[in-house]
């Protein structure tokens, strides 16, 4: 499994269900969709959660 591949895939994945989860959170008025920030926050920051804990693949881009 190529690990750069994944994170063209998972970094824009997590921005958009970030901002559905948000989206569902302001339509619905129920705090828990709040949780999409997390998501969001890290989909921008571009910071890789499966690097960090596995640490299978390099911060080098």
């Amino acid at each position: 499994m190529d690990i750069v591949k994944v994170e063209k895939i998972c970094r824009p994945l997590r921005i958009v269900v970030g901002i559905i989860l948000l989206a569902l959170g302001f339509y619905t008025r129920n705090d828990w969709f709040l949780l999409g920030l997390i998501p969001l926050i890290v989909g921008i920051a571009g910071w890789r959660p499966f690097c960090k804990f596995t640490g299978k693949c390099s911060f080098k881009e």
